[in-house]
């Protein structure tokens, strides 16, 4: 039976859609970070709804199991396959309209972020998420995950962009929820449902996106301080006095400075001594006569005085804010150099992330003597990516081996301080014990009583964030 749909399928997609070689189907079971390695009959990659809407017919007349995938970026196993299909949106990349007076785009699923960017600003326009993966995700991936990235203060996560969606349901239905109004009090707010969903719950076809005015105006500093605390409080004494011209504010520890300068190149320490700590802030105006320099310099006087900061580098053009955030950017990839890895991706309420830091770091310290902790990330929402470098001299195999044990520590820390284990990366494979742990058994029969219904022969994405 599987061999017989496979051969229809084939016939829907077409040779272009159609992978079945060993060699060419690698890199779409590989992943990311290199902790699975999938298996499937076949890599089909639609051109349209249409194509994606049969393909997913076909699959659940005869229970063969799909796997939507986008740019298989993601960090906790959301897209690899274990069997049945690999169905890829790499073929959907229409930028089907840019509504200038309405401030929206619609793009298909396959459409790459940084090609979504790119179409807002030839247009006039900014659409503002932006992650470290831009220039390889979907746009329909990053909405299955609600992406989060840099300038989530300021406009808030992928949930907070989207307006409308198309979605093939796991009968291979298609809904046309393709809407781009800012109110719309019509029911159930449907397509909140497949936001972060993972492809658990039907396959994302296309998206209604909100644009903004395209910052004109930007201002980048790098500023030192003594503890997280005064991070912290820098932080408060920026939004306070900046309001919403803040976009941007990234906690940076020392020793991830240090990777970023030892083994990535072109990446530089600002300052002439080192720091224990670093926030890295940026504001933008849609406004160009708008003083930002004066204002972060009249914000950062007192700051100076009190101590709250200790020194700092306000980029004087382009090219050196550019190289700011080249520091925080290259922290995830320097860090593989330092050998394993165990990765959190926590948060916190963002008057707590001090205390988290603290508490965190004596924790893991003195569970595991010599660990290496390398906290930073989205200081601005209370999303840190707490990662731990394993100590030197010991064996990689064996450090990865406390992978539950530190995972236990760090995140029981996080979300007794009423925080989540998983911010902006989602559930995938990696992280469905932590949810079943630490979730309530009414949220996670909620969830599965959501799976059941809309695929109740769970061919969609099965065995990722909960099981049906």
């Amino acid at each position: 039976m599987t061999e017989d749909v496979l051969e229809v399928i084939h016939e829907v997609v077409g040779d272009k859609g159609w992978i079945a070689d060993p060699a060419g189907m690698a890199s779409y079971l590989a992943e990311e970070r290199g902790r699975y390695t999938g298996t499937a009959n076949v890599v089909v990659r639609p051109a349209s709804a249409m194509e994606v809407a049969e393909v997913v017919r076909l699959c659940a007349r005869t229970g063969l199991e799909i796997v939507p995938q986008g740019g298989n970026t993601g960090l906790v196993g959301g897209s690899v396959a274990r069997g049945g299909i690999v169905l890829s949106t790499e073929r959907l990349t229409k930028v089907r309209e840019v509504d200038t007076l309405n401030h929206t785009i619609n793009v298909e699923a396959g459409v790459i972020l940084a090609d979504v960017q790119r179409a807002a600003e030839d247009a006039g326009a900014f659409f503002p998420l932006s992650l470290g993966a831009e220039g390889r995700c979907h746009i329909g991936g990053t909405i299955a995950t609600n992406a989060g990235g840099t300038n989530v203060l300021h406009y808030g996560n992928v949930r907070d962009l989207v307006l409308g969606l198309e979605v093939v349901l796991p009968d291979g239905q298609v809904w046309d929820g393709m809407r781009s109004l800012r109110k719309d009090n019509t029911g159930y707010d449907l397509k909140q449902l497949f936001i972060g969903s993972e492809g658990t719950l039907g396959i994302i076809t296309a998206a209604q996106l909100k644009l903004f005015p395209r910052p004109v105006s930007r201002e980048t500093a790098f500023v030192a301080c003594e503890t997280v605390s005064a991070a912290l409080s820098l932080f408060e004494r920026v939004r306070e006095d900046l309001g919403n011209t803040l976009t941007g504010v990234e906690l940076v520890a020392r020793r991830v400075l240090e990777f970023g300068t030892r083994h990535i190149p072109g990446v530089a320490d600002p300052f002439s001594a080192p720091h224990p700590w670093y926030l890295l802030i940026e504001l933008t105006s849609p406004r160009p006569d708008d003083d930002l320099r004066g204002g972060l310099e009249k914000c950062l006087g007192p700051a100076f005085e009190d101590g709250t900061a200790t020194d700092a580098v306000l980029a004087e053009s382009i090219a050196q804010g550019d190289a700011l955030w080249a520091i925080r950017e290259a922290i995830p990839e320097a860090q593989k150099h330092e050998g394993g890895s165990i990765k959190h991706d926590v948060a916190v309420p963002v008057s707590r992330v001090a205390e988290f830091v603290e508490k965190a770091t004596k924790a893991v310290e003195g569970a595991l003597p010599g660990v290496r902790v390398c906290p930073f990330g989205h200081m601005g929402d209370g999303n840190l990516h707490f990662n731990l470098s394993q100590p030197e001299g010991m064996e990689t195999k064996a450090f990865l081996a406390r992978w539950e044990e530190m995972n236990r520590i760090v995140h029981d820390i996080a979300v007794s301080m009423n925080g989540t284990f998983s911010a902006e990366h989602g559930i995938g494979m990696l992280k469905k014990d932590e949810l079943a742990h630490y979730r309530s058994q009414v949220e996670l029969d909620l969830m599965r009583t959501l799976k059941r219904a809309l695929d109740p022969n769970n061919i969609m994405n099965p065995g990722k964030v909960v099981d049906s």
